[in-house]
């Protein structure tokens, strides 16, 4: 296997791609949220990874990739796998005790984890005090923005199950990095997670007595369902695994507070919601936040 070349910031390619992938997490957001009352939660998680695995064999087969070579990844695999799949497990059960606003504002805590714990493995990514009041300055963006959800819906319960999911998520990258798995294909790294999921949190849904059905779906459920399991957890997600392999993960992370804003900003077009004054200043001191962390040193 070829090494790959990593580089030390973020090209136009990066950029874009990144960009590309948050603006779709966002829009996921209202198509998770458009549906849920036909179909729920967790049984979109568990069709969307099924579906996902589906696809990646394919496009492994037709490329000629090998997923299933032994190449000493197998537990650092399954343990990104594992954190995968439980931070799915704690947003879903979380959004059973509060509201998807407030829980989003603990879940994009996962970027400091990753700025706090990846430097300990990799030196070369330690953030300098100008990039950690960029990462500070996009999360109170994010807060700014979701003010309002913050004060109401939410319990103990909800609030530690959402900061539990931003941990996880933060953790993923920590271990992707930490134990070298992106050493391996973007698309064996892919594998490790959405396989993991699609085994274990369709137990959760069913434990959680979610009903499995495709019958009476609208073809708004169709649609959804079909552009999260395509975009969403297979070409977005094995994205994100390419980056990860080439760029620093701490200067990725800061682009996921895009998300919500993202989410924010199609509510607005998609379901009418208006343009608020808040949500162009928090895209503002986002950007800024952004800029800080890629800054190259003088």
């Amino acid at each position: 296997m070829n090494a790959v070349q990593r580089k030390d910031h973020l090209d136009g390619l990066a950029v874009g791609i990144l960009l590309a992938c948050c603006m779709f997490w966002g829009l996921q957001q209202i198509l998770v949220k458009s549906i849920v009352h036909e179909v729920a939660p967790l049984f979109q998680a568990s069709l969307r990874c099924i579906g996902a695995c589906a696809l990646l064999l394919i496009w492994c087969r037709v490329r000629g990739i090998r997923l299933f070579e032994h190449d000493g990844s197998l537990w650092a695999g399954l343990l990104a796998g594992g954190l995968f799949a439980a931070e799915f497990a704690c947003i879903y059960l979380g959004l059973r005790h509060t509201t998807a606003s407030r829980l989003t504002v603990f879940l994009y805590t996962s970027p400091f984890w990753v700025a706090v714990l990846v430097p300990l493995f990799v030196r070369s990514e330690r953030l300098r005090p100008v990039q950690w009041l960029g990462l500070g300055c996009a999360f109170v963006a994010v807060v700014f923005a979701l003010r309002e959800a913050l004060g109401m819906g939410g319990s103990a319960t909800g609030d530690l199950l959402g900061l539990a999911a931003g941990a996880l998520w933060g953790l993923t990258t920590v271990s992707i990095r930490a134990t070298g798995l992106t050493r391996i294909s973007p698309e064996k790294l892919l594998f490790y997670q959405i396989a993991t999921t699609a085994v274990a949190v369709p137990w959760i849904s069913l434990a959680l007595g979610e009903h499995w059905t495709f019958e009476g779906w609208s073809p708004l459920a169709w649609g959804s369902m079909l552009a999260q399991t395509v975009v969403g957890a297979f070409a977005s997600y094995l994205a994100w695994m390419w980056m990860l392999g080439r760029y620093p993960a701490t200067r990725i992370s800061v682009f996921v507070f895009l998300t919500p804003l993202f989410a924010l900003l199609f509510g607005t077009l998609l379901l009418g919601e208006p343009v608020t004054t808040t949500l162009l200043v928090a895209l503002g001191l986002v950007a800024v936040g952004i800029v800080l962390v890629n800054r190259k040193p003088g």
